[in-house]
């Protein structure tokens, strides 16, 4: 569950920052400051849409996306209609950030897809993920304590009242499921549609309920 057994390829203009950080949870109170650092090295590729807000010239962003700073989108990405990114956002290159879909506080690698009415708040999804449609990251515990990541027996303090989810690359979201404050899915995993995940899931794994977590054959 360690930051380089998640985001292996490395593919993320904020990578080189990430991975001071032995967990992924760690990056969250940084996010801010990480694209603030970025953003000023940029080079002419990149325009100022509003202060602090990075876009590379190749983005496409439909007109009705809201977008607040701090923010840096890179190449190749598309911006669909009715995005929200709230700001402390950074979305890789050749991603996509659907229709009435919401980001804050959150990191995508590269090549990341999250398309149709999804929630990525105090987040890091790796290279290649995808979150079906409706599937969010619930960042907030019910009662408002600090959240606590839950790997088996053990328990890891986050001191954090807010953690989403920390997707490998190439984690596969099913439609409709919600991935619980502090989740981490490990690279190649797959998770079924409506399905409510907690806890560290192994890399490789097939997650058809918590109850039933599998590895995927033919490895």
């Amino acid at each position: 569950m360690k930051t380089s057994e998640l985001f292996k390829l490395g593919e993320s203009i904020a990578h080189q920052y990430i991975k001071k950080y032995e967990y992924p949870y760690l990056v969250l109170p940084h996010i801010k400051d990480i694209i603030l650092e970025i953003g000023k090295n940029l080079d002419d590729d990149y325009y100022l849409l509003k202060e602090n807000i990075w876009v590379h010239k190749s983005v496409k962003i439909d007109a009705s996306a809201v977008i607040n700073a701090p923010c840096i989108i890179d190449e190749g990405t598309e911006i669909r209609p009715s995005a929200y990114i709230r700001g402390n956002a950074i979305i890789g290159k050749n991603c996509v950030f659907g229709n009435s879909c919401e980001i804050k506080n959150a990191i995508l690698y590269d090549n990341v897809q999250v398309p149709h009415f999804n929630y990525v708040g105090d987040s890091i999804l790796g290279n290649y993920s995808h979150m079906g449609a409706g599937s969010i990251t619930s960042n907030v515990k019910s009662d408002k304590t600090l959240v606590v990541i839950k790997n088996g027996e053990e328990k890891i303090e986050t001191n954090l009242k807010k953690v989403g989810a920390f997707l490998g690359d190439y984690v596969e979201v099913g439609c409709n499921s919600v991935l619980t404050p502090g989740t981490i899915v490990m690279r190649n995993s797959n998770i079924y549609p409506l399905t409510m995940v907690r806890g560290v899931i192994p890399e490789n794994s097939i997650v058809k309920s918590m109850d039933k977590i599998v590895k995927k054959e033919n490895l």
